[in-house]
């Protein structure tokens, strides 16, 4: 029971009588003789003792009709119709009669009456003393002062659409009755000066249920808003009590004699009486001693405060319309209680520092969140003050969303006040409102308290219950040294880089960092493995190494279903092998191991790997002392470099390094450098091998022999067997002018006569043999010079006689006509046109002829190919035979040709034999 005493008092309504409008304007008067009141549709109804009906609306205008030829009693306007339901007396004596209008519609300018029926239950006269009707126009219960209720089910507002049966029989006054709808389910409240009482009215035989044993006087019940679950309210002189339809609610000890009660928005209108001895003789009267003073209060249940008082004459009704309270009273007067808005009335209570109140109120006002928070900030801000920070927290907490953070952690920055400060940050994530700032302070809040329960609380939270910045959370508690922590929240949340670096660089933890890299998939293992691959493969060697073999062949994540999504094994991953070499820089034992199980299994390895193992290899080789282990691990280096994924220069350039002449001599050879093999030879003294390189390589390199000659010409020592054995080679293939050779033994003071004896006399014999070869040559030619040239004075000078009696293509006797040529051939003049390709050419003659033509133009092609010439006479051992060639070829005259062609018919064309022999007398001339 909540006491009268401890409500706060408020004015919150502004109270005024209302006027007419204008500056000057009037008070309004009202009706002489108003019996009855009702409000709703707009506008204030009222009844009189003279039997009009009066509507006042909004702008104050009065019309009235005549209802009742005596006087109305009772009125109830329906909030959701039209339609207003009264009860009055045409006659005298005690005969009620209930009048249903409809306001919308006229009858002679008056509202249409649809029913008119007597309201006494059967023929037992007595008085109305309550009315109610259903909002849905289906009941109407009707309370007398006899004890009985009369209930109308149908349509009210015609006769036939329903019928009438009286509901409750006793021998109490009905002081009120009211219709509550929950859902399908209509109940009904009686109250009687003694007793409360519920009916279900949409149950067949409608079961009754006795609430309470006390009642009220009349018009001191009412019913709450729908939208708050309604409550029948019966205002009793001690206590305001609250009915459902099973059972009594709460009760307020609310002292006085009541007089009248209302609900409306909230709020309870309770109208009482200064003397607390009820008269109850006068049961049905309204009236009051003239002197007697009556107090009008306005409680607001919900919030326990008492929003209005004030004290009234002899006041006749209160009325809920427009938004405001108005208060007729007997004399004629009417007062408007204006509501204040509720940003004054939050005011008024922040002054009395009443924040709890202004909070509740607030949240019955529905105002905005924006606005709540601002209540709230400010309650924060008082408890603040006054040294609350417990408190004060709880309101700032309120305010998340809404109020700025830094403006509540500035204040809790002490560190006296860490507790509450970590409050807030925890509501913040929470919220999912927290930012990187927030997680760090709120983890450095948890790290100096020390408080791992809170700590693992916070980092194993589900991501639906705290949001907050994973990768600031682990930064801050690896920083603080809650190494543990930070890894747990790292592995839950897959950031692999920071799990890694935790593990391995503040827990030593290496093998579990194996571990986990190899649980990773392929992309993200591949470049951890780039950035800790040294570091593990110092401390973990053979399990790294292990792990690099896989991720470079076939990687395949042992992460399990339970950790990760089940695996689709789609094309094959691997790394590069060649980008983890410098992993193991200082593991050469783990590095063979690697590179050999790489090229095992994948012939088409990059090539740093075979260099790498090539290199290896020969430092193994180097330093090897068992010869039986040398040669194998000479045999396995000469294999790498048989391989077509070596790289010749780099292989070169490691065997020189490691001094393995082997694998030197072999890339020579491979690369087709014989001269690079014989100097080779020849800086290490190796005569036998020098003479085995020219004879292996001096068909495709001639100038071995010549060099190698150079070279035992040079050496001091006695080298005639070598010397020999080269020049026998070099006469052999004439590789040498006699003189050059000559003069290279010459730098040899061990060489003697002897040693180039044999050579000189064969070289001899063979240009003497030559010469005379070529003089015979040179005889021949002559004479056929000068019988050439004597057959062309004769062209030129005397007639030639065709003698020939048989035709050259047919061999068969000549007839006229025929064709003859200079040349001697004579044909048929249909064989010649049969066979001939051009009437100017000897068809005999003519295929000779085109090859001479052939070489003339092929020679004279080549005049100009200087690059060719030259490069051809630097390479040549004899330059003298390449210059005679050219010079045969016209290279270095301009041959002045015969421009006619051989065998031109009868117009002393040349025959062709005869210029023939003509070119190669101008070759051998020159």
């Amino acid at each position: 029971m909540a006491a009268f005493l401890q409500w706060r008092r408020f004015v919150f309504f502004d109270k005024e009588i209302v006027r007419e409008p204008g500056e000057n304007g009037k008070n309004v008067a009202l009706p002489v003789g108003i019996s009855v009141c009702d409000s709703g549709r707009g506008h204030i109804v009222l009844g009189d003792m003279d039997g009009q009906i009066w509507f006042l609306t909004r702008s104050l205008q009065l019309t009235s009709f005549q209802a009742y030829k005596l006087r109305v009693t009772h009125l109830y306007q329906l909030k959701q119709h039209s339609i207003l339901v009264s009860v009055g007396q045409d006659e005298q004596g005690i005969n009620p009669l209930v009048k249903v209008w409809n306001l919308d519609k006229k009858d002679s300018g008056n509202p249409l009456c649809t029913r008119i029926f007597p309201a006494i239950p059967g023929n037992k006269p007595t008085e109305v003393s309550c009315l109610s009707v259903h909002e849905n126009l289906n009941f109407m219960a009707i309370g007398f002062t006899d004890g009985s209720v009369v209930l109308t089910k149908g349509d009210i507002t015609r006769d036939r659409h329903s019928k009438t049966l009286t509901l409750h029989e006793g021998n109490c006054p009905i002081t009120g009755v009211a219709f509550r709808q929950a859902g399908k389910v209509t109940h009904l409240f009686v109250a009687t000066l003694e007793k409360v009482q519920c009916y279900t009215l949409s149950v067949k035989e409608y079961p009754r249920l006795e609430l309470d044993t006390h009642g009220c006087a009349l018009r001191c019940s009412a019913l709450t808003d729908p939208s708050q679950d309604s409550q029948f309210i019966v205002a009793g002189n001690d206590c305001v009590y609250l009915y459902q339809p099973d059972e009594r609610g709460p009760c307020f000890a609310f002292e006085g004699h009541k007089l009248l009660a209302h609900w409306h928005r909230g709020y309870l209108l309770l109208l009482t009486r200064d003397t607390k001895s009820p008269n109850k003789a006068d049961f049905g009267s309204r009236e009051t001693s003239p002197t007697e003073k009556q107090m009008l209060t306005i409680y607001d249940l919900d919030n326990k405060f008492i929003a209005y008082s004030s004290s009234f004459d002899d006041i006749v009704d209160v009325l809920a319309e427009w938004g405001s309270f108005y208060v007729l009273t007997r004399d004629g007067k009417m007062f408007v209680l204006q509501e204040k808005d509720t940003q004054t009335k939050l005011e008024m209570l922040f002054k009395k520092n009443l924040f709890v109140m202004a909070i509740n109120l607030a949240k019955s006002q529905h105002l905005d969140n924006d606005g709540l928070s601002e209540i709230f900030r400010q309650y924060g801000d008082h408890l603040y003050i006054k040294g609350d920070h417990d408190g004060a927290i709880q309101q700032y907490i309120r305010t998340i969303g809404k109020l700025e953070p830094s403006y509540v952690i500035r204040k809790f920055l002490d560190a006296q006040r860490i507790h509450n400060l970590t409050a807030y940050l925890q509501a913040l994530h929470r919220q999912s409102l927290a930012n990187a700032d927030h997680t760090t302070l709120l983890l450095n809040c948890y790290t100096k308290l020390k408080d791992s329960s809170k700590l693992e609380e916070f980092i194993k939270s589900s991501e639906s219950e705290v949001h907050f910045d994973v990768e600031i959370a682990i930064k801050v508690l690896r920083q603080a040294g809650y190494h543990t922590h930070a890894v747990f929240l790292a592995e839950r949340h897959m950031h692999h880089e920071w799990y890694l670096k935790i593990q391995i660089e503040d827990l030593k933890n290496y093998q579990e960092a194996l571990r986990y890299i190899g649980r990773l998939p392929f992309e993200q293992a591949e470049s951890n493995m780039k950035c800790y691959g040294k570091t593990l493969m110092h401390h973990v060697p053979d399990g790294t190494t292990l792990l690099l073999k896989g991720l470079c062949t076939d990687y395949n994540s042992s992460q399990d279903s339970s950790d990760h999504e089940s695996l689709h094994k789609a094309a094959v991953q691997k790394a590069s092998s060649e980008e983890f070499i410098p992993v193991f820089a200082n593991n050469p034992r783990e590095l063979r191991a690697f590179l050999e199980h790489m090229i095992e299994v994948d012939r088409k390895s990059p090539q740093g790997v075979y260099d790498t193992l090539l290199e290896l290899r020969l430092q193994d080789w180097a330093h090897e002392q068992d010869p039986e282990k040398k040669t194998a691990l000479q045999e396995a280096a000469l294999s790498l470099l048989k391989h077509d994924s070596t790289v010749f220069h780099k292989a070169l350039v490691l065997c020189q390094m490691h001094n393995f002449k082997e694998g030197v001599l072999y890339l020579y050879e491979k690369g087709n450098l014989y001269q690079q093999i014989m100097h080779y030879h020849m800086q290490n003294e190796e005569y036998g091998k020098v003479v085995e390189t020219c004879k292996r390589h001096g068909d495709k390199e001639v100038c071995l022999w010549e060099q190698a000659l150079g070279y035992f010409a040079r050496k001091e020592e006695d080298c005639k067997a070598y010397i020999s054995e080269v020049l026998q080679h070099i006469d052999q293939n004439n590789l040498m002018p006699p003189l050059l050779v000559v003069q290279t033994l010459a730098h040899n003071s061990t060489a003697t006569l002897s040693v180039i004896r044999d050579y000189l006399i064969n070289k001899l014999q063979r240009e003497s043999l030559q010469i005379e070869e070529d003089e015979r040559k040179i005889r021949q030619y002559r004479e056929e010079t000068a019988h050439l040239r004597a057959e062309i004075q004769e062209l030129r000078t005397s007639a030639k006689i065709f003698q020939k009696t048989k035709c050259s293509m047919c061999n068969s006797p000549l007839e006229l006509p025929s064709v003859h040529f200079l040349c001697g051939h004579s044909f048929h003049q249909h064989c010649f046109e049969s066979y001939a390709e051009s009437e100017a050419e000897c068809p005999t003659c003519t295929p000779e002829n085109r090859k001479v033509m052939d070489m003339l133009r092929a020679q004279d092609q080549k005049r100009d190919l200087h690059d060719h010439f030259t490069r051809q006479l630097r390479c040549s051992n004899d330059g003298f035979s390449v210059v005679a060639d050219y010079f045969g070829r016209g290279v270095f005259n301009k041959l002045t040709l015969i421009t006619d062609p051989p065998g031109k018919a009868a117009a002393g064309s040349l025959d062709a034999d005869l210029q023939r022999d003509l070119l190669v007398h101008t070759k051998r001339n020159a």
